[in-house]
């Protein structure tokens, strides 16, 4: 087991930002538990993390591989502990062979639990992606009986479950599982999982910042997660003891309320919707339970779970409807997640209910979600909204669009067609990955508990596209009790086969680009930068324009500080120039890694003008990338809508990709220019070179030629005397611990003022470093370094 320290733990990563219990078996994705006190949950650091190895290894490794330096535990604190070159060598060899044999492709994860893969230029294995042999049942799941030409939510299969997965898949799992290693693996985790959960007391109910803060999204979410896991071990087991802790659950769910001791306690609306997603979330948990042990279920029980879904979840999913709520309107994470608990509350009671509730509301949920959560993804692919709230959003997406086809026998009613681009939403999941962690950008959201990025599998089925599904095969996200059977276990090939390594997001609302020198070694370099629109994502944004991360060697040096306060006063008022959003460091221009001009933020009407272009080098089916000379990616943008002034920063590879250059331009520019870039690295000094230093690597980050009077320096992540300033009685900026903000101060000058900014990684046994030429930002090209 590994604690990682805060100057350990990468900036802006989904798996961090949440607590994980100590509790043996808990998966560290999943597992938290919340304290009792209004806090802020989203703190990306200054957390400490506490990891069950043996999980781990079981996602994507399916054994406990022996780490270097280590015997069956994790190198304390070693942040790249994955090996160089896709991380041979620091696995047991006896391990990696068993894991072959299996037929897995990653053996291991690295210390920030992504997939390392052997080195090897062997392809025999490594094929073209493909879903194969569809007539073989041992590797294939079955065909379902009930399907329908013009399929109904008025005409629902018969059999049960109607919800996710049905029961000719439920009844085929134990044949596939004996031939399919990710399978096995993934059940024995979500059994283990299931355990460990029936061990604990029912689910706190903890309010956090009151009824209308954010409610009881926390343990409604742990609820789900949990009634997940007890309904999958009782359909795999047959045992009644899952159904028996799955009804002690429930029942405590509409028990909170009778606490009169806490005011924000409604015994009318247990399920508090004042905070939709709370009730949106506990009426789909009631519905899986309803669901998938209807049989076990007493008549009485029926009733009394049914008579909940309806009082607590469906009646004020009436009312919302009737009074427009919000939700209904964003294309965002609330869409998805309401909609998707209404109508799987809805189809899980249709026949037994005779209120009809649903005559109406089901209809309005679905032509709803069909307008508006399809539009999630951008016509780009991108997360309308943040890299992290694309996972609550596609995983509501995922649950209903699953459902309509599972219950009507296919059909998914414009979920998998109304919008023509939302299939490109798994690439920009793929692409928004590094090399350590996401391009996290803006807000990074609450607990995940039961919400995961396992709509990969979903969408590679859906859509006919097997990359999807070999993508997430080897995430350690994957062992989860949907994953089980959205999965599609025939499927062959490397998902990195001709796969390019550089791409833009090319839509207004979220352009920004990725480039990177691998797919499939985690010691590579990953670069990322973001020029988008700053407003029209749910106000979960920064003010960021020419924000970027870069990783290399296994760690992250430049990274993003995520959420502030969401209980904060005005936190969410709006996106307006004069929100009190904007004044917390972490959402404000200061707080990213990119410049600020005496300050200020940037204009939130920004329209940033980007340039982007690749030699198109793409990854064969070799592990090993080997790079030609001349590849290269490079991303400019023209900020000066941003700033309301001549600005303008282009990042790129040179050097064969073994180098970053940034580069920025500012003309004529009127007052003190900030550089700034956040880093969990320790920083020294010596003149025009900051070293970095972080787990034992190191990169240099070299100041070419700069103007009089501009050098090196760090300072605290926190404002600056010039920037703006905290309202009386605005609640203080989070601290930021093991942060340190590598800096310039530009003066002002009435010329063209060029800033060239080199990193360098100190790669073993590579000394070629090179000095680009001074090229302006509108001459480069594919061979301009």
């Amino acid at each position: 087991m590994s604690t990682y320290s805060d100057s350990q733990r990468p900036l802006g990563d989904v798996r961090y930002n949440q607590i994980n219990a100590s509790t043996p078996g808990y998966d560290p994705y999943t597992s938290y538990k919340p304290p009792k006190k209004r806090r802020s949950k989203w703190l990306v650091i200054g957390l400490p993390l506490l990891i069950i190895l043996i999980i781990i290894g079981a996602v994507v490794g399916g054994v406990l591989g022996s780490r270097k330096g280590s015997s069956n535990t994790s190198s304390s604190g070693s942040g790249g502990s994955g090996g160089s070159n896709g991380g041979s060598g620091n696995v047991d060899g006896a391990h990696s062979s068993i894991l072959h044999q299996q037929g897995r492709f990653a053996y291991t994860t690295d210390a920030y639990f992504n997939p390392v893969y052997p080195s090897t230029t062997d392809t025999a294995q490594f094929a073209t992606p493909t879903f194969v042999d569809a007539n073989n049942p041992s590797i294939n799941w079955p065909d379902d009986t009930f399907t329908s030409s013009s399929p109904s939510l008025a005409n629902l299969r018969p059999d049960r479950p109607r919800l996710i997965a049905g029961k000719h898949k439920i009844n085929a799992l134990p044949t596939l599982m004996a031939g399919d290693p990710y399978l096995k693996g993934w059940h024995d985790i979500i059994m283990n999982n299931a355990t460990v959960y029936s061990n604990l007391p029912p689910v706190v109910h903890v309010f956090d910042g009151g009824p209308s803060g954010s409610g009881i999204l926390d343990p409604a979410r742990e609820v789900k997660q949990r009634i997940k896991h007890f309904a999958y071990a009782y359909v795999m087991t047959s045992d009644t003891a899952w159904v028996d802790r799955t009804w002690r659950e429930l029942q405590n769910a509409v028990t909170w309320a009778s606490d009169t001791s806490n005011p924000d306690n409604d015994p009318a609306d247990q399920w508090n919707s004042k905070h939709f997603l709370d009730l949106a979330e506990l009426t789909a948990a009631y519905a899986i339970a309803y669901d998938w042990l209807y049989d076990q279920w007493t008549t009485d029980q029926r009733n009394t779970i049914r008579s909940n879904i309806v009082t607590y979840g469906l009646t004020f999913g009436v009312a919302a409807y009737s009074q427009n709520a919000f939700w209904q309107s964003v294309n965002g994470n609330w869409n998805c997640v309401s909609n998707a608990g209404l109508i799987m509350g809805c189809i899980a009671i249709q026949g037994d209910d005779d209120s009809g509730i649903c005559n109406t509301l089901l209809n309005q949920a679905l032509t709803n979600a069909a307008a508006n959560c399809v539009n999630v993804p951008t016509p780009s692919g991108s997360g309308s909204e943040t890299p992290n709230y694309w996972y609550f959003a596609l995983t509501g997406w995922s649950e209903l669009t699953s459902t309509l086809q599972l219950a009507t026998g296919g059909g998914d009613f414009g979920m998998l067609t109304n919008n023509p681009s939302f299939n490109l939403t798994a690439l920009y999941h793929m692409y928004v990955t590094g090399m350590t962690s996401l391009f996290d950008y803006g807000d990074h959201g609450p607990n995940k508990f039961s919400t995961t990025d396992n709509c990969l599998f979903y969408i590679g089925s859906a859509y006919n596209i097997p990359m999807y599904t070999l993508w997430q095969r080897d995430r350690f996200t994957a062992a989860e009790p949907w994953s089980m059977f959205w999965y599609d276990p025939g499927v062959s090939g490397a998902w990195w086969d001709g796969l390019a390594l550089d791409k833009l997001f090319d839509d207004d609302e979220t352009r920004w680009g990725s480039m990177r020198t691998s797919w499939t070694d985690n010691d590579g370099m990953y670069v990322a930068m973001r020029a988008s629109k700053l407003t029209g994502h749910q106000t979960h944004g920064d003010l960021d324009g020419g924000d970027f991360v870069l990783d290399a060697l296994g760690e992250r040096w430049a990274g993003e500080l995520g959420s502030a306060d969401y209980l904060g006063n005005g936190y969410f008022s709006s996106e307006a120039q004069d929100s009190v959003r904007w004044l917390w460091y972490r959402k404000m221009t200061e707080g990213q890694n990119t410049l600020s001009i005496a300050g200020a933020n940037q204009n939130v009407n920004a329209q940033p003008v980007v340039k982007f272009d690749s030699s198109g080098t793409a990854q064969g089916s070799s592990t090993v990338m080997d790079i030609p000379t001349d590849s290269t990616a490079y991303m400019t943008a023209d900020l000066s809508t941003n700033y309301g002034q001549n600005i303008k920063r282009g990042i790129r590879f040179f050097n064969g990709r073994r180098q970053v250059l940034l580069q920025d331009e500012l003309a004529g520019v009127n007052a003190v220019t900030y550089w700034r870039m956040h880093t969990n690295a320790t920083v020294t000094i010596d003149g025009n070179n900051a070293n970095l230093s972080l787990n034992g690597k190191n990169l240099q980050v070299q100041l070419i030629s700069p103007p009089t009077g501009v050098s090196w320096a760090t300072v605290e992540p926190v404002r600056t005397a010039d920037a703006p300033q905290l309202q009386t009685g605005q609640e203080a900026d989070q601290p930021n611990p093991g942060v340190t903000v590598l800096s310039l101060s530009i003066p002002a000058s009435a010329d063209t003022t060029t800033i060239q900014v080199i990193f360098n990684p100190q790669w073993d046994g590579f000394s070629s470093f090179n000095t680009p030429a001074l090229v302006a930002l509108d001459a480069w090209s594919l061979t301009s370094h």
